[in-house]
């Protein structure tokens, strides 16, 4: 696999975000980055405030980098919750001290919606764990990416956002 000139490792644990509004999804993954698991959902209402609980995380988790949904349009454009999100994936790379990667998250909702429907959620139990189970499928659809094309995927942290009517690829 190819090295990011931004320092993402090639290995070691990953910790992945679905940022909304409301709620913040976390999963996270094995040192391997075979196997990926939900984590927990977090209120989001004063996410600016938690600095001590991603760090802690980051140390308990042994994370060596960190995986941040990119909410994209499906014609490619980006919308004030993609600003949003770079925002909170550039304050955690500035708060944890590691690489973050912004990585597209069209459709993880509704497939985390199918999953949990398969599993036999309840309407409660889905409200609690959807945020983290889309997390899941970030983590999951990113690791494959970087497995498909040989290489570090997604956006670094700190790459400008695109010109209003570009696409991201």
């Amino acid at each position: 696999m190819t090295a990011p000139s931004d320092d993402f490792p090639l290995t070691g644990r990953l910790a992945s975000i679905d940022f909304g509004s409301v709620r913040i999804g976390i999963a996270v993954c094995d040192p391997d980055r075979i196997l990926a698991s939900p984590l927990e959902v977090r209120a989001a209402e004063q996410w600016k405030q938690d600095g001590d609980y991603y760090r802690e995380l980051t140390k308990s988790e042994r994370i060596s980098a960190f995986v941040v949904g990119l909410p994209i349009h499906l014609d490619g454009g980006e919308s004030e919750k993609s600003t949003q999100a770079r925002e909170f994936a550039s304050w955690l790379s500035q708060t944890t001290g590691k690489p973050v990667r912004l990585f597209d998250e069209r459709f993880t909702t509704a497939d985390a919606n199918n999953r949990m429907r398969a599993a036999g959620y309840s309407r409660a139990g889905k409200k609690k764990r959807i945020d983290a189970i889309a997390a899941l499928v970030i983590l999951e659809s990113f690791i494959e990416a970087c497995r498909y094309r040989g290489e570090i995927v997604g956006i670094p942290s700190n790459e400008p956002i695109p010109v209003k009517g570009e696409s991201i690829d």
